[in-house]
């Protein structure tokens, strides 16, 4: 039932995750109100999504930042009192971890409003994204990033295959699952993620089955089966010891019938399983992903 998830990418690219990039305003609250900057995290989120690239609130290397700079601040004559603000935003696509600026670009924008955060506001939303220009700073910063992944590639799998070998299988996943179609090296990193996840659940699905043993061992009725369910349930069909977590199945559901609300893990009918298996090896990575958010990201040298 299970194919070959490497040959199966071979023919139809099946993406564990398009490229995606962190979106960060690098300024104080005091110089760019929220209101402002959460106007620009939409348009930064609209740069990429206009050009096929995702975004994400994860922590990733790769990263969109835009740094918005005040060049003059004037007072509109008239009433209501206005203030005018040119603004320099440089937008930069940039490896956070080697301190690697891939692609950058800036424009102006003229913003008028009836105080500081207003005219930020139209300023903001002065800002041309359908422009060529961003659509060339993006293109070059994506490419800079597959070129990263097809260099690094033997580095990357073997990284990950080693925190693999120290039971790290999630970070191991987190290393690998952000990886682009447009690769050269794509289906090495999809073998090797392929080869991890297996690791993974195999290892998980043999904790999972001896926990859930011994609490049916230790209570043989509704609140042990409950107990031991609980452990049963997180037991992936490809599991090597799969067919012994439905064997235990089978003899809890035997001694308390009706009573225990209960079905083993299966793959969604009507849905492609190796598709299913690529989101489950995502999902994997980018659960531990959110658990190593950084408290502080220090950009300041991007400028």
């Amino acid at each position: 039932m299970i194919l070959s998830l490497s040959s199966l990418a071979q023919n139809n690219k099946i993406s564990i995750n398009t490229l995606a990039l962190k979106v960060e305003i690098v300024n104080t609250p005091e110089s760019f109100p929220n209101e402002a900057a959460t106007h620009l995290y939409s348009k930064l989120n609209y740069i990429l999504t206009q050009n096929g690239i995702a975004s994400t609130d994860i922590f990733n290397r790769f990263f969109l930042a835009v740094v918005p700079v005040s060049i003059t601040q004037d007072i509109v004559p008239g009433a209501p009192t206005r203030i005018a603000q040119n603004i320099e935003f440089t937008f930069y696509i940039a490896d956070y971890t080697t301190q690697t600026i891939f692609s950058s670009t800036s424009v102006k924008a003229k913003g008028i409003g009836t105080n500081t955060t207003k005219s930020l506001l139209n300023a903001v939303s002065n800002i041309n994204t359908n422009s060529a220009q961003f659509k060339d700073f993006v293109e070059r910063g994506r490419q800079k990033i597959i070129s990263y992944y097809d260099q690094e590639a033997s580095k990357l799998i073997t990284q990950a295959q080693s925190l693999a070998k120290q039971k790290e299988f999630e970070a191991a996943l987190f290393l690998l699952t952000d990886i682009p179609t447009d690769c050269q090296q794509y289906d090495k990193y999809i073998q090797a993620i392929n080869d991890i996840y297996q690791q993974y659940i195999d290892y998980t699905c043999n904790a999972n089955l001896h926990q859930a043993k011994a609490l049916w061992m230790s209570a043989q009725d509704a609140i042990g089966a409950m107990q031991a369910g609980e452990h049963l349930a997180s037991i992936m069909p490809e599991a090597a010891c799969y067919d012994d977590a439905v064997a235990l199945y089978n003899e809890i559901k035997s001694k308390v019938l009706d009573e225990w609300k209960f079905e083993m893990k299966k793959y969604q009918d009507g849905v492609d399983i190796e598709k299913q298996r690529i989101e489950a090896a995502r999902a994997v990575g980018i659960a531990f992903g959110k658990g190593q958010q950084p408290s502080t990201t220090n950009l300041s040298w991007l400028h």
